[in-house]
This record gives C-alpha cells, structure tokens and sequence, in this order.
C-alpha cells in the first residue's frame, strides 16, 4: 500500500522528510513523487512548502554573481556600511521578503554567539528569516523582542518572530508585552513605568546585535495592511513627511521621527537607543522600499544592510549622484543605561 494511504498525516514530519528527500536530493519532479507517494500534487506542494518552513530543508548557495560583489562594495563605500549582502532579483516583487529574509536569517546564523543578547524587529521579511537559520543548541543566549504586540495577529506579530528566532537557537525571549500601539501618550508613559517593562527595555538597550525591517508609507506595508493604524494615518503620516518606519517610529527621508501623534503612542526601542547598539543590520528590499531603507540608514546608523540586487543598484545609484547626501548620524558609545530614560 502506498504511503499516503498508511495512516500517515499530511502534514507528519516524517512524509515531510520523505518529500523533502526525494524531491532535493533524488531530483524527482513534484509529480513523480505524487504517483510514488500516492499523493497529489498540491499535497505534495505543501509537504515541500512546510518542509522548508520548518527548517527540515535549508538551501545554501555559497556563490554570489559579480554584480552582486560589486554591489556590496558600493554600499558599504556609499553608506559608511561596514558590511552589505546582497541578494539576486527576485523573480517578482511578491518574492523579494523570502530571499532578503533568507539572507536575513543565514547572516543572523552566523552571528550569534554564546552569550549574546539579540535585539529582533518584525515584519514580513523577519518571519521569512527562520528558514535560513540553522537550528542549533546556545549557551546564555537571549533574544529580546524590540517592540510591542497586537492584539489580534497572524504570521507577523512580532512577539512570535522573536520567539521562534529564540526556539531556533534554544534561546531565552525576552518579549515587550503590550500592544505596539496604545491609544495616547498618557498610556505609553505609563505603560513604560512599569517595573518589568522597564528591565526588558534595558534588556534591549544592553543588546550585542539588533537585526530590523523597514516599512514604507504605503498601503502593502505591515503596520496598515494589518490594521494597525488606519487609511487616515496613512494619509496624514505622508502629510508630515513620513516616508520610513523602523520598528514603528515614522521618520522622515533625513531619517528624523516625525512630529506625529502616531510617534507618541508607539510601544517599541527608541531610535536612539537602536542606534547605540553595538551591531545594527537593518533586512528589506524591494524597489517600493529604496526611500525608506536610505532613511533608515540615516536613522540608525545601521553598519549592515541585506537587501536585493534592484534596490541595491537604486540605492547606490542615488547615492552616487553629484551632489547626494550623505547624512548619516554619529553613533555614538553607549552611555551608562538610566532607567528614568524612556524611548
């Protein structure tokens, strides 16, 4: 009897292996292996899918093209970068947050180091690391979740992007738990008042490494096609000349916050803070983001960038223009860590 009929789930780890196998390392095409595991098609889509989502499969290309080489090394001399990756054109732009991601996840790998403390954002490209991360076991690793929840979420809500990063290295996570937007001023400052707020907030100024996404001011963007914030603050942020957010802070294309109501209710690391971490890497791509991830540059003073090979060329076209600016801030040392200081 054929093993899809053996009472063996769909969705079981050892048909997952067993597709992952046949179709990665025997080279059979997806419907060889649905006459040989008597399954369909789709069904075996979806074995290969999950297989790679569950890190059962993880591909490593170990080859980078010229063009990418000599975009990396244009980034960094552009940006005062002190390391870039750089990632082939996606085949669209629905597939540009897995293949950053990706890269996102496989540079994140290669990092952490016993001891470390892991400052981690959200987003679409963030939740599309993990399959680059190979899993492994860590000493005295923590991960610390740089921004608030939601109350209602799918695959993005930022608290399940840390805790499956801190599942993937058998890390402590440490999570920021209120929503990442509260609904004034008042609260927020309340909210950061309280006593375990405030140690995982020095728990994340104290970080070693802090790896980000950036959002655009557009519809697609996480914050608004989740719900977050509505149609109108969409609107009203452009107005006020938003045209980034990092981790929920709208800034400017000088990679300034702006003066915004939305900037006062957000629960997540201030920028400053952010910028005073050791490592910063800051993951997004996409010709729709090229604005956004110069002024999250500028915001930061992100030493490290994984984006695509589209951006990449817009990026450092830009920057190369007579005249461009390059305004990135002074990252200064960390000071000594004050308790009464908020984000």
């Amino acid at each position: 009897m054929a093993q899809g009929r053996r009472g063996v789930s769909e969705e079981g780890p050892d048909l997952k292996v067993r597709a992952a196998w046949l179709y990665y390392i025997e080279g059979l095409t997806q419907e060889q292996i649905a006459q040989h595991l008597d399954l369909s098609r789709v069904k075996v889509m979806r074995l290969l899918a999950a297989a790679r989502e569950e890190n059962i499969v993880r591909i490593e290309i170990d080859a980078k093209s010229t063009e990418q080489v000599e975009l990396e090394r244009r980034l960094v001399a552009a940006f005062g970068l002190t390391e870039a990756v750089v990632v082939p054109a996606p085949r669209s732009d629905a597939a540009v947050a897995r293949l950053v991601g990706h890269a996102a996840g496989v540079f994140l790998a290669g990092r952490v180091a016993d001891g470390m403390s892991i400052g981690v954002g959200w987003g679409e490209t963030l939740r599309m690391a993990l399959p680059g991360i190979a899993q492994r076991a860590t000493s005295n690793v923590s991960i610390v979740s740089l921004l608030g929840g939601m109350t209602h979420s799918r695959a993005v809500n930022p608290s399940s992007v840390a805790r499956r990063i801190a599942d993937v290295f058998g890390a402590e996570c440490f999570q920021l738990t209120a929503p990442v937007f509260v609904s004034s001023e008042q609260v927020r400052g309340s909210l950061w008042r309280e006593p375990g707020l405030l140690q995982l907030l020095e728990r994340a100024r104290g970080a070693d490494l802090a790896l980000v996404g950036v959002g655009d001011v557009s519809r697609e963007t996480t914050v608004f096609s989740e719900g977050l914030l509505s149609s109108h603050e969409l609107e009203s942020l452009r107005q006020a000349g938003a045209v980034a957010d990092v981790l929920c802070t709208f800034v400017d294309e000088d990679g300034k916050p702006v003066d915004h109501p939305v900037n006062r209710r957000v629960m997540a690391v201030g920028l400053e803070d952010l910028a005073r971490i050791p490592v910063v890497a800051i993951a997004a791509g996409g010709v729709r983001k090229v604005g956004a991830i110069r002024a999250a540059l500028r915001a930061t003073g992100a030493g490290i960038l994984i984006t695509d090979v589209e951006a990449a060329r817009r990026l450092t076209a830009a920057e190369t223009r007579p005249n461009a600016a390059q305004r990135r801030p002074t990252v200064r040392k960390r000071p000594p860590e004050s308790s009464s200081r908020l984000p």
